[in-house]
């Protein structure tokens, strides 16, 4: 028998017929500024073959020929820098001309970008996966996310501008955690102990103060459907960290992270696909949230092989499949990242 190609609109998939009657959707997405991600590429490939699914990946970066999920994705852009004018504009000329449908961001500087122009891609049949532009406002600036907490009543450290701090301390003793207002990654963190080191972070970027608090740190995964409910919390502790990501982790049931995780969603609004937030324990053992990100965290594929497959569950609400999202997952998965290499 002739291979009979139908071919739909590519936004939504496209469906290969060949052989007795067999079929196979395929469809393409990007996983923007990719960088390492190589992992969260790889999951998507898995959850795309259980479903049955042949997905081309692509992957872009400032410089994809120095990016390791570049090299592993089917095909490679350069992109600007995601906090310039000319990010979104190369983007949807990507996506148009590469009949991309899908658009995974992995970094909090584009969060943004792509927030305010969801609706210019959808315009090409792209859909991005991300949430409400008040939301990833909120969650990329360290200050107003502290002060949503507090208005929701959330467990949350005690935060203050730096600028703020330096004209009245508002109860706040040193040491202080100092973090740039919008950073992310760790970058820029420092503990300070006097005003002079204050004002001299102060001097390059916004700064915010916090609480130091010594107990163990813990991420908790989130996902959330197309219609902004809370399908599965996944906390892990991280028990050792490099760079801002988890290098060491393991799943746990607490129940204590999981209701604020149930806390958490009655409190966001426009919250979709995964995010996740990050707590450390009190003295008194009581959890306190610290950071909310807008995307896939680092440490999602701990969750995904403990059972939460935030990628499948992404791939079917994109193509309009059936939801297998899920509470449903296991505790005492271990995570013990290590140093690989692709060779080219």
């Amino acid at each position: 028998m002739n291979v009979i190609a139908v071919k739909q609109d590519l936004a939504a998939g496209r469906t290969r017929i060949s052989g007795e009657g067999a079929s196979q959707r395929s469809a393409r997405m990007m996983i923007s500024s990719a960088g390492r991600r190589v992992s969260l590429l790889r999951c998507f490939r898995e959850s795309a073959q259980n479903l049955g699914i042949d997905l081309d990946i692509f992957a872009c970066d400032l410089q994809p020929e120095w990016s390791a999920a570049c090299a592993d994705a089917d095909k490679f852009f350069t992109a600007p820098p995601a906090e310039s004018d000319a990010f979104v504009p190369a983007m949807l000329e990507i996506c148009e001309q590469e009949s991309i449908g899908l658009i995974v961001p992995t970094i909090d500087t584009e969060l943004v970008a792509y927030a305010q122009a969801r609706e210019q891609f959808a315009a090409i049949g792209t859909s991005v996966a991300v949430s409400d532009l008040p939301l990833v406002t909120m969650a990329r600036d360290k200050l107003a996310t502290a002060r949503f907490l507090a208005q929701a009543g959330i467990a949350s450290p005690r935060t203050a501008a730096a600028a703020d701090f330096l004209v009245d301390q508002g109860g706040l003793s040193f040491p202080l955690l100092a973090k740039p207002r919008g950073g992310s990654s760790s970058r820029g963190i420092a503990v300070v102990e006097n005003e002079t080191q204050i004002r001299t972070l102060e001097a390059k970027e916004p700064y915010v103060l916090q609480e130091i608090l010594e107990g163990p740190e813990f991420t908790v995964s989130i996902y959330f459907d197309s219609e902004g409910q809370l399908k599965s919390a996944v906390p892990h502790e991280r028990l050792r960290v490099r760079s801002g990501e988890v290098e060491k982790g393991t799943t746990v049931r607490h129940s204590l992270l999981e209701e604020m995780a149930r806390q958490l969603a009655q409190a966001l609004h426009g919250a979709r696909g995964a995010l996740c937030f990050q707590t450390r324990m009190t003295a008194a053992g009581l959890p306190s949230m610290f950071e909310i990100n807008a995307r896939f965290g680092g440490g999602y594929p701990l969750a995904h092989q403990a059972g939460a497959t935030f990628t499948r569950w992404t791939l079917e609400e994109w193509l309009d499949l059936p939801s297998s999202a899920t509470a449903e997952w296991r505790a005492g998965v271990r995570m013990l990242r290590y140093d690989d290499a692709i060779f080219l």
